[in-house]
């Protein structure tokens, strides 16, 4: 049963009781009947035909705002149709109307306010001896008491008169106290007398003076709510007054002066008003009483006679500059006004300046002289207004009331005005908050604003205010929003230069706009529970609300609220101006970019991509949009570039997309039909046609790239060779400096791009009819061959190479060269992809292709590699390096998060990567020739050896390695994924020349820093540059021509070397003393001659990356048909670890660690697991002697962490020969003085949680496995140095205590200096008793452990001689140690405790023994101890 409103409950109510009714679906009581009206007809039941209304509407709620937008402009009014049956008054007012006119309960009931009555008096009625009340006659009020002015009713003019009466009698008791006596004129009031003035003289204008009023101004006694609430006010208003009349009139002025110093300016002004007002109204009392004579004199008759009767009560001086200065800031006149009065207006005798004061002009703006920032206000352009602007109001930047004088609008209430109610202003709301966005995004605000504009914007609901004014059903709002939209998400300087690597090596692919999810991942792992987190990532966005999933993707939140159907209906059923269209064609295309399941969203939308071919890629349409001057007000049935763009993109998300488009959508006779045809002459802008045939070429080549639209070729054979034919005009408009020459290089760029990939499927054609035949009888599903084939794509090389030719004879002019670049690119790519295809065709003859190669060697290659304009691209590498220039590719300032953006706004510098002035496009494709003709023609290897001679290579090669890792970004690993390409190839190039050349051996080293630094830089998509490192150049023997050149006994005379001087290069012993210590050069040695099962040990160990290995390696082999996207994985970093050195031993200490867990017990380890960790050791060793810049990313507390792995695999895997000795020496290495001052073990170390706890693990192994091995005693000896955490040392003395006894490192085989442990002297005192614990109870020995023992002794030596002031509690604790040690029974510790020295490494003891006590220390033992008697003391010492 539903419950009915009950008074008192709000609109809120209401609703709730709506959505309860609607959900219970409980038929309603009264039925709504609308009958048809007389007047018009059968056009009158209309609405009887209207849909109901919809159940529930959405809310939007956001912060900081009102539910309800003000009413700023009246919206246009509704004409009524019945207006002429109402009756209106002219002066009606339309409130009190609707008052009149409210019958419901609640306007009675909603607001009761009981009256205070606990100070009023309640008085008994006056008992009469008349049965009934007494009646009077009208004469008899006419008698007592006569009206002045106005009506009054009897009643009114009986309890008048009463009042009067009762007045009249209380008046003369009131006043006898102060009139009776005969006081003096001259003599002082009494104090009841002050509090108890009688008012001034009737006529005296001037204000009644605190001193002589009646009642406090300020104090009114409200809020004490009893009885005696007038007495308490009375009582302190006459305390007031007593303290005033006891101060002269300078201590009145100082204490004036202080209050006025002291209290805040509003709290003066309020105090002040409180007066005014009071004075106002014992002015209109002083009115009403010269308006009745009669009363006033019947009820005061000596009024007149007793103002300024007392001293006391005249006006000081003080008093009356007060009140002048009051008078001066009240007083008005006529002059200031900004509306003059005039006699003749009615009720306009008494001005109120206050409603006037909006009309006078604004002060003048001036800036706060504060540290706190203000808040920044905009122009209608969305530019920045300076705070002290003095602009003028008719510009309309003043209608707000926060800082009125300030022009210019804030985002809050911008904000505000999106939600009016007149559609003006919500559209000039969403233009100027699009226009903040753009300029924010440009950059224009970093340096005069602090934070983020757009963070800020998104973070108050920005997007969501967007999407809710998409659906807006007004035509400018939903063009607002949708152009603020674009400005959010689209940057369209990252489209033009996404556009401009489109043809470079590898430039179709690109990284997906996904944010980087990690954080996300972590709050999710956070708030889910295990069951939760093996449901896909999918599930969890979908289960998230709208807002949660924009907070870290902007797009997947937009297509969560379902946009791409908003967007279908704008384009399809509104039909906007063009300028919408392509916003909304640009946010399409953003949202394509974003992932592989976005573009599947956006095809699964209906009618979204047949609308966008049907509308804006027609085959026919109207010629007159070629007119000049045409002013298109539709591009509906117009084609479109944007349009073609945005197919291309959708088609790079996947290889069905693309088969859906064309197959299902007939692209196929679009692309005929937009790339047959010339653009000059299609009937269309000559911009535009230009636009729409590149973009139709780019789609083109994206479906070639995945094999598709193949036989588009054979057809279109004759137009592509005439194109191809006319491309040598380009040189003649690059001389005439033709306004859409970049625009014909661009389409002539992706005609031979389109070739490209063409020409590579026709190579897999023979290939793929072999395994077709081959795997005839077999039920897998065969890739069919292609529909082109070798004999049909072999006929283009002449052309393109002719091409070539003739532009690289332009290469000395600066102008023509740039302009012409993009196309020699895509040049060099054609011929590097033709050769290498070529030379696996059977039906080639081998002999013609290698000829072929020595020709375009000798004639066109080697003269260009000589010409001087080379030497200058090879030295503008470095410059224009991401790499060596960091900043290049740093985020935008006003990028967020949740919005990728590649940081292009306002273009990149020239001497960029992708700048004007780059190299690295042309550079790379011509390695990438080399790298191909090198790899078919072996014997012209040697002559390109002078490519790596350019001393311009050589200086980038060498900044670029020793730079520090780039951090990852989206806008860095696009600008790095480039530049990672030239390095390989002219890594591939050094490779080949290693094996060919025997005067390689000098820039070996330089090479091989170069590939391992590349190695752990490689990006997601590049597996394959990776993996070929790792086969053929990082573990190549001939890029360590130290090996060679006597580098091991170079080791072992360092070592002698350093015997002599204070590095330790000690190294322990094993507690399996059965084989002799190999010297460092013997290991070396060791390790250079095992350097193929090193390779096939990594290479093992990363067959994990199989799966992706192959999409790269389909990728950039050319398998054209086992290409699945454009689009690469997506950015989480590099694919291997900057620690990939160590990946075996890591991955070897993770499965014997899951199989511990497990239950499994693994004491011994298999003889091929421990080659693992031998050859493992042996590459860590290599690199750490002859590249250990190589390994400097990694901290060396995390090299250490690695490498303790080794005593917590097995049981006795450390114990092992090979692996002890190995691990010895890199011990060695990391405890060398500059590799201990870097060690950190206090830092987060990549890869390990906690160090403390995996210290924790060590020191329970040690006790389990360790025999005592001197080397594992040395890790665990390691962290416990003096500057590293006390937890560490406190773990060893108070939990593990038991070590001690096998910790017998000594003192000559441990590596790092005891200065490390015992400066500065220990300062905890928890630590200091767990040493003399230790000490005294035994548990801690020199014979067991030396090192602690030395460290433990020299602590407890300073700590119980030390004199340096401290707390009470460490003095009574250092003394109380000082007596127990002198009074220990073992002698021997007694003596080493109290004659400690200095350390010694020479002494068996470590440390030096004084032969008797200094004097200080010898009269500060006696002091403590209380022995007076030298002698005893020296003989105790002898």
């Amino acid at each position: 049963m539903l419950s009915r409103p009950k008074p008192g409950e709000c609109e809120a109510d209401l609703l709730h009781f709506q959505q309860q009714f609607l959900a219970a679906r409980a038929s309603p009581a009264v039925k709504i009947v609308k009958k048809a009206d007389k007047r018009k007809g059968k056009e009158g039941s209309r609405d009887a035909e209207r849909p109901p209304l919809q159940d529930s509407k959405d809310v939007v709620m956001l912060d900081d705002f009102p539910d309800v937008p003000p009413a700023l402009t009246p919206a246009p009014p509704k004409k009524s149709k019945v207006k002429s049956a109402r009756v209106h008054f002219e002066n009606e007012d339309p409130e009190e109307r609707l008052e009149s006119h409210d019958q419901h309960i609640t306007a009675v009931l909603s607001k009761i306010i009981e009256r205070d009555t606990s100070a009023v008096a309640v008085t008994m009625p006056v008992p009469t001896g008349d049965p009934f009340p007494r009646t009077f006659h009208r004469s008899e009020i006419k008698s007592e008491v006569k009206v002045g002015s106005g009506r009054k009713s009897i009643f009114a003019q009986k309890i008048a008169a009463r009042r009067a009466a009762e007045k009249a009698a209380a008046a003369p008791s009131a006043a006898e106290p102060m009139w009776s006596g005969a006081d003096p004129v001259g003599s002082p009031a009494p104090e009841e007398a002050v509090g108890e003035a009688a008012p001034p003289r009737h006529g005296d204008d001037e204000t009644v003076d605190f001193l002589t009023s009646r009642r406090p101004c300020i104090i009114t006694g409200e809020g004490l709510g009893s009885e005696k609430s007038e007495q308490e006010v009375q009582a302190i208003h006459k305390e007031n007054l007593k303290k005033l009349q006891s101060m002269s009139q300078e201590e009145i002025l100082q204490e004036r002066e202080r209050l006025l110093a002291q209290l805040d300016s509003n709290l003066v002004a309020f105090l002040k008003s409180r007066r005014g007002g009071n004075e106002d109204q014992q002015k209109k009392g002083l009115k009403k009483e010269q308006n009745r004579p009669e009363e006033s004199l019947e009820t005061v008759p000596m009024a007149q006679d007793s103002v300024g009767v007392s001293p006391s009560l005249q006006r000081s001086d003080m008093e009356e500059s007060l009140m002048k200065e009051e008078n001066t800031k009240v007083e008005i006149t006529d002059e200031i006004l900004p509306v003059k009065p005039k006699k003749e207006w009615i009720h306009m005798d008494n001005v109120e300046f206050e409603k006037l004061e909006w009309m006078k002009d604004l002060p003048p703006p001036r800036q706060k002289k504060t540290k706190k920032g203000m808040q920044a206000r905009f122009s209608l352009k969305g530019e920045l207004i300076p705070a002290d602007a003095d602009l003028p109001t008719h510009l309309g930047l003043h209608h707000h009331g926060e800082e009125a004088e300030r022009a210019g609008y804030t985002l809050q209430e911008l904000f505000h005005l999106s939600r009016s109610q007149v559609i003006q202003q919500r559209t000039l709301a969403l233009q100027i908050l699009g226009r903040i966005v753009q300029k924010s995004k440009a950059g224009e605000f970093a340096s005069s604003l602090k934070g983020s504009v757009v963070r800020l914007l998104l973070d108050a609901g920005f997007l969501f205010l967007l999407r809710f004014s998409l659906d807006d059903a007004v035509d400018n709002v939903m063009a607002a929003s949708v152009a603020a939209l674009r400005a959010l998400l689209v940057s369209l300087d990252d489209e033009k230069y996404l556009d401009w690597t489109f043809s470079w090596y590898q430039g179709m692919a690109a990284f997906p706009f996904v944010p980087n999810s990690e954080e996300e991942d972590e709050d999710e792992e956070d708030e889910l529970t295990g069951t939760e987190k093996s449901h896909g990532k999918k599930s969890k966005d979908e289960n998230k609300p709208d807002a949660d999933v924009a907070r870290y993707d902007v797009v997947k939140g937009l297509l969560k609220t379902r946009i791409q159907h908003r967007l279908r209906y704008i384009l399809e059923v509104v039909r906007p101006v063009p300028t919408v269209v392509l916003d909304i064609l640009h946010i399409l295309t953003h949202i394509a970019r974003h992932s592989s399941e976005a573009c599947s969203q956006l095809l699964d939308c209906p009618r979204l991509i047949e609308t966008i071919v049907r509308e804006f890629l027609p085959t026919q349409w109207d010629p007159r949009v070629a007119e000049p001057g045409c002013l298109l007000t539709s591009v509906h049935g117009v084609p479109c570039a944007s349009a073609m763009k945005f197919l291309r993109v959708l088609a790079s998300g996947g290889r069905n997309a693309a088969a859906r488009m064309l197959n299902k959508l007939e692209m196929k006779s679009r692309l005929s039909r937009f790339v047959a045809e010339d653009p000059l002459d299609l009937l269309l802008p000559r911009e535009e046609a230009i636009r729409l045939s590149t973009e139709a070429f780019r789609l083109w080549a994206v479906a070639a790239a995945y094999g598709q639209a193949c036989d588009l070729y054979r057809d279109l054979y004759p137009v592509l060779v005439r194109i191809l034919q006319s491309l040598p005009e380009l040189l003649g408009a690059c001389h005439e400096k033709s306004p859409l020459l970049e625009l014909s290089v661009q389409r002539a760029a992706a005609l031979v791009t389109l070739l490209t990939h063409v020409t590579q499927m026709a190579g897999c054609a023979a290939e793929l009819q072999a395994q077709q035949s081959s795997n005839a009888s077999e039920d897998e599903e065969q890739i069919p061959p292609p529909p082109v084939m070798w004999n049909q794509v072999s006929n283009l090389r002449p052309f393109l190479e002719t091409s070539l030719k003739i532009i690289l004879q332009e290469i000395s002019q600066t102008e023509t060269w740039q302009a012409l670049q993009p196309l020699t690119t895509t040049y060099m790519i054609y011929l590097g992809v033709y050769y290498r295809a070529c030379s696996q065709q059977p039906s080639v003859n081998p002999i013609d292709c290698l000829e072929d190669l020595e020709h375009l060697t000798c004639e066109v290659l080697l003269p260009l590699l000589s010409q001087p304009a080379m030497h200058s691209m090879w030295d503008l590498l470095r410059p224009c390096s991401a790499l060596c220039n960091p900043l290049s590719c740093a985020p935008a300032p006003e990028s967020v998060a949740s919005i990728v953006s590649l940081s292009c706004t306002g273009g990149k510098p020239p001497l960029s990567l992708v700048g004007s002035k780059s190299p690295f496009p042309f550079l790379t494709a011509l390695l990438f020739l080399i790298g191909s003709i090198t790899h078919v023609h072996k014997g012209l290897i040697i002559k390109y050896s002078s490519v790596l001679d350019f001393k311009g290579l050589k200086d980038y090669l060498h900044r670029s390695w020793q730079s520090g890792p780039p951090s990852v970004t989206p806008s860095s690993a696009w600008m790095l994924r480039h530049e990672y390409h030239l390095q390989y190839w002219v890594l591939t190039l050094a490779r080949r020349m290693a094996d060919a050349g025997p005067d390689y051996a000098a820039q070996a080293a330089l090479h091989h820093c170069a590939a391992m630094a590349l190695l752990s830089r490689l990006l997601p998509g590049s597996e394959h540059l990776a993996h070929e490192l790792l086969s053929v150049l990082a573990f190549n023997p001939e890029f360590f021509p130290e090996g060679k050149a006597g580098g091991p006994e170079a080791a072992d005379f360092s070592d002698i070397l350093h015997l002599g001087t204070s590095a330790k290069l000690a190294q322990p012993d094993s507690a399996a003393a059965f084989f002799s210590k190999p010297t460092r050069g013997l290991l070396l040695r060791e390790s250079y001659q095992n350097l193929r099962f090193i390779r096939s040990c990594y290479l093992s160990h990363f067959a994990r990356l199989q799966p992706t290995l192959w999409r790269s390696q389909a990728s950039y082999q050319g398998q054209n048909y086992l290409i699945q996207s454009m689009l690469l994985p997506e950015i989480r970093g590099p694919i291997l670890p900057s620690d990939w050195p160590f990946f075996p031993l890591i991955s070897l200490y993770n499965k014997v660690t899951n199989a511990e867990t497990q239950g499994a017990v693994l004491n011994t380890l298999p003889l091929d697991l421990v080659n693992t960790v031998s050859w493992n050791l042996q590459w860590v060793l290599l690199l750490e002697t002859w590249r250990a810049k190589i390994l400097q990313s990694i901290p060396t507390a995390a090299k250490l962490a690695r490498l303790m792995c080794v005593f917590l695999t097995g049981g006795d895997l450390f114990l092992e020969a090979p692996i002890h000795c190995y691990t010895a020496a890199l011990l060695s290495i990391y405890c060398q003085p500059k590799t201990l001052d870097s060690l950190n073990l206090d830092a987060p170390l990549p890869g390990v949680a906690s160090f403390h706890d995996l210290y924790t693990s060590l020191l329970e192994q040690f006790e389990g496995v360790s025999f005592g091995d001197p080397l594992f005693g040395a890790f665990i000896l390691l962290p416990l140095q003096r500057r590293f955490s006390i937890h560490l040392r406190l773990s060893v003395f108070g939990e593990h205590t038991s070590i001690l006894r096998a910790l017998g490192v000594p003192l000559q085989q441990f590596p790092v200096p005891l200065e490390r442990y015992t400066d500065p002297p220990e300062d905890n005192l928890n630590l200091l008793r767990l040493y003399f614990r230790t000490l005294v109870t035994g548990a801690l020995r020199h014979t067991w452990c030396p090192v602690l023992y030395v460290v433990a002794v020299a602590h407890v030596n300073s700590f119980i001689f030390s004199q340096d002031s401290t707390t009470q509690e460490n003095d009574a604790a250092r003394k109380s140690t000082l007596r127990k040690t002198w009074l220990l029974v073992d002698e021997t510790l007694k003596k080493h405790l109290l004659y400690y020295k200095m350390l010694n490494a020479e002494s068996p003891l470590g440390f030096d023994l004084y032969e008797q006590l200094p004097p200080l220390r010898l009269k500060y033992l006696q002091i403590v101890t209380q022995k007076k008697n030298k002698e005893t003391v020296s003989v105790l010492v002898s």
